[in-house]
């Protein structure tokens, strides 16, 4: 039996008069899950969020969080969610320990439970040596986490975070994606949307790329990788110079389900590196190494190449755009 996914959304829509913000946007989060929705500014990532939060009503479609309809029960989605929206303000006047301790109230932890929820939180965001500094002394990243606790205090199974790493520097960045890791081995479910993209790929289970109020493409990043291209890209590496690279060149292009072969990387003291578009399975590909080592071409290497989230979101959005004009 499947498990109820902590996110689902079917066909939402929300639009503001005649602008559409979101168009039809259909989600899928499973639980223990980060999943990342990647577009550009006004593409609909923000607005799904509140929806999400029950901070907005849908125009029309279905949103549920861990199976409960938003519009139904939003007291119960609530309960259900931690939300940290792309700017959050923070009460500069309060030290660390009594911001954490008024929210604590506010979501009706008891007064037994609260001082161990608080040194909890602190030390999972790394900031435990802060807990009675004033919230105004905090840089921008510890106060990012201090956000981020501020979600956790009533235990919510998703994390709904829009742009959390906005504005941080490098080293805050690693922080904060080492604690959403962290979160995960928790339990959490983590929706984030983020326009770092390189930090999403590493760190995200699934991603949905969304434009002008579409998701594009969703699922794994491999997965959106193979609906881009009807064959994988093997890098092989030969040795044995020119002539060795020749007569792999030759043998490779006989074979079936082998593309053109280019030879990219001339390097002298090294093996020379050929890129073959390749539209067999992995079997496939096993065998085929098994072939060429067993034809005695010497394989120094043997893989298929691998395109960052970066690369994919171009190549998605490019390839929508060019649609539309046409």
């Amino acid at each position: 039996m499947m498990s109820v996914p902590v996110v689902e959304t079917r066909g939402l829509v929300k639009r503001y008069g005649d602008q559409v913000a979101v168009a039809g946007v259909d989600l899928r989060v499973g639980p223990g899950e980060i999943y990342g929705l990647v577009g550009p500014n006004g593409a609909g990532k923000t607005t799904t969020m509140r929806i999400l939060a029950t901070l907005l009503a849908p125009t029309a479609g279905e949103a549920f969080v861990a199976g409960i309809p938003i519009d139904a029960d939003p007291i119960e989605v609530r309960r259900r969610i931690g939300y940290m929206p792309d700017f959050y303000g923070v009460y500069d006047d309060l030290r660390v320990w009594e911001y954490l301790d008024f929210f604590g109230r506010c979501y009706g932890v008891p007064a037994n439970r609260r001082p161990t929820m608080i040194g909890e939180l602190l030390e999972i965001v790394g900031l435990g040596d802060k807990r009675d500094a004033y919230v105004e002394s905090l840089s921008r990243g510890m106060r990012q986490r201090l956000c981020l606790a501020h979600t956790l205090v009533h235990d919510p199974v998703l994390l709904i975070l829009d742009e959390p790493a906005s504005g941080l520097d490098p080293r805050a960045r690693v922080e904060m994606r080492e604690i959403l890791r962290e979160l995960r081995s928790m339990g959490k479910t983590i929706l984030v949307s983020s326009h770092i993209l390189p930090e999403l790929g590493e760190m995200c289970t699934g991603v949905a790329i969304i434009d002008r109020g579409e998701v594009l493409r969703a699922g794994t990043i491999d997965e959106i990788e193979r609906s881009l291209r009807a064959a994988a890209l093997i890098q092989v590496e030969i040795l044995g110079g020119d002539e060795a690279v020749t007569a792999a060149t030759t043998w490779l292009a006989g074979r079936d389900a082998v593309g053109e072969v280019i030879r990219v990387d001339e390097a002298a003291d090294g093996p020379a590196r050929l890129e073959i578009p390749f539209g067999g399975d992995d079997e496939a590909q096993a065998d085929l190494l098994r072939a060429m080592v067993e034809a005695g071409h010497r394989v120094a290497g043997f893989s298929q190449a691998t395109t960052d989230l970066e690369e994919i979101f171009l190549r998605v959005t490019g390839q929508a755009r060019d649609e539309v004009e046409a």
